[in-house]
Formats: C-alpha cells, sequence, structure tokens
C-alpha cells in the first residue's frame, strides 16, 4: 500500500477510536436526563425509528469530516500559500499564523466560535432555500428527534456548511489548538440541542441554544421551521428576526412531508441528486 491509503486507513482508525467513548458518554448521559425532562412522551432514543440510519451518520460523519477538512488545509496551503513540504504544512498550521495566532488560545477559541456560528447561521438559512434544500431535507426529515439525530446531515451539507467554516478560518490563521476546546464543546451542544429534553434555561435561553429552541426549528414550516437558524448563540435569530420561543408552549411533530426521502442513508444520500 502507498502512504495515502496508509494515511487515510490511519484517520479512519483514529477518528473511530475517540467516537465510540464519546457515544457510549452521550449514549449514558441523555438516556438519564431523559428520563426525567423529556420534551416529548414516548420510545427512548435507542428504540427510535430509523436507528441504524442515525448510526450510521453517527460514525460516518466524523470520518468524513476529518478526512475532507484536512485535505482542504492541505490544498489551501498549496494554492494560496505555495507551501507543498508536509514538513513545511505541519510546521504551518500547528499554531496558526499572522494576527490570529497570536492572541491566547482563549480567545482564538471564543472567535471560532463566534465567528463560525454566524457564518453557519446564514449558511443554514441558505439551506433552506429552494435549491438547497434537498440536501438540508436529510437533517430535517428525522421524526425521532433525539440527540443521535445530531449527525444526520448529507454531505453536500456538511462540506459547504461546518467544513467550509472550520477550513476558511484555519486557513485565516487560527490555531488547530483551539479544536482540543471547541470540539467537545461542539459534539456535546449538538447532541444536547437535538435532545428529547424540556430544557429552555430560563433567561439562558437568548445566550445559549437550548433543546426546545432548535426543536422549534425541526417542526413544521407552519410552527417554526423557519425559524430558529442558529446553532449556538441564539442573538443572531433575534437581531435578524428569525428568533421563535413561545411561553408555555413545547414542539411536538417533527420531519418534512415528503414520503419520497428514503430511510435508509443509502437512498438518503443519493435522494438529493434524483430530485
Amino acid at each position: 500500500m502507498s502512504s495515502l491509503p496508509l494515511e487515510v486507513v490511519h484517520l479512519l482508525g483514529e477518528t473511530i477510536a475517540k467516537v465510540v467513548p464519546i457515544t457510549i458518554v452521550l449514549a449514558l448521559v441523555f438516556s438519564v436526563l431523559t428520563h426525567f425532562w423529556a420534551c416529548n412522551a414516548g420510545t427512548p432514543w435507542w428504540r427510535k425509528r430509523e436507528l441504524v440510519t442515525d448510526i450510521c451518520y453517527w460514525f460516518f460523519v466524523p470520518v468524513f469530516a476529518r478526512v475532507l477538512r484536512i485535505g482542504l488545509l492541505v490544498f489551501s496551503a498549496g494554492l494560496i500559500f505555495k507551501i507543498h513540504d508536509a514538513d513545511e504544512l505541519v510546521a504551518f498550521y500547528d499554531n496558526g499564523h499572522g494576527p490570529l495566532a497570536m492572541m491566547p488560545l482563549w480567545l482564538q477559541a471564543i472567535v471560532f466560535l463566534v465567528a463560525s456560528d454566524f457564518m453557519l447561521y446564514w449558511l443554514h438559512r441558505m439551506f433552506h432555500g429552494s435549491s438547497f434544500w434537498k440536501y438540508h431535507a436529510i437533517h430535517h426529515s428525522s421524526e425521532d428527534l433525539d440527540w443521535i439525530s445530531a449527525a444526520r446531515f448529507h454531505p453536500v451539507n456538511l462540506f459547504l456548511g461546518t467544513i467550509m467554516v472550520d477550513v476558511i478560518l484555519l486557513t485565516a490563521g487560527i490555531s488547530p489548538n483551539i479544536m482540543l476546546w471547541v470540539g467537545p464543546f461542539t459534539t456535546f451542544h449538538s447532541a444536547f440541542v437535538h435532545a428529547n429534553l424540556s430544557w429552555t434555561l430560563g433567561p439562558f435561553k437568548y445566550v445559549l441554544a437550548t433543546p426546545v429552541f432548535h426543536r422549534w426549528h425541526h417542526t413544521s414550516l407552519e410552527e417554526g421551521g423557519n425559524t430558529n437558524f442558529a446553532g449556538t448563540f441564539p442573538v443572531w435569530d433575534i437581531l435578524f428576526g428569525t428568533f421563535r420561543m413561545p411561553e408555555n408552549s413545547l414542539p411536538d411533530n417533527y420531519g418534512v412531508d415528503d414520503p419520497a426521502i428514503p430511510t435508509e442513508i443509502g437512498g438518503q444520500l443519493a435522494y438529493p441528486f434524483r430530485h
């Protein structure tokens, strides 16, 4: 085998080795929490419909994202900064570069979170537009919304959204070392906002996205499916008029009104190209 396939295999193994313990912890945490504070009564997440599909996404997405993110960072370094040597690439990205890398790591992490969430807010709205919706509809197709539904993203949606935003900010100079803090936070928070929890966090609902906030986004368009686009900070929805959190009311129906969307991952990956 050549070095490239070996490197890919190594990345696959390394990523899966990280995902397994994280999955076990999240499963235990949200199993306990939803036992006491479920937003919608019904079957627990491990008995949800399309569980196998969500498990496939849960392991496929981190591997796909990591391989593509590294590949794009290498490509952008060669294209923009004319760096092609492997050792020079490692040194270039290791601790960031330029003015952004001069800031303390904690400040870089905050800048990354705020900047990426702002960009993702507008990209999210873009994906709710007619020509991009067919890719994002896969994420909304889960009718039994729960923490494990968080990874259900079509690769096109994932590429144009999360991966490209990460690559832009890291190429701009932010140190990849911030991912030691940002990575665990975004993984947990993404699972948290999709979890079947009735939590609004009271007045902090305007500061941090909560399960109820995001579950309204997964309802029908009439109920709130075209609101609450922010992934982390609801301030973007407040500023741009898309915030929705009705008092004394909880969402209870999820999914999309399109029976043509398959229930298995293979069919879902092919669905946008057939429509």
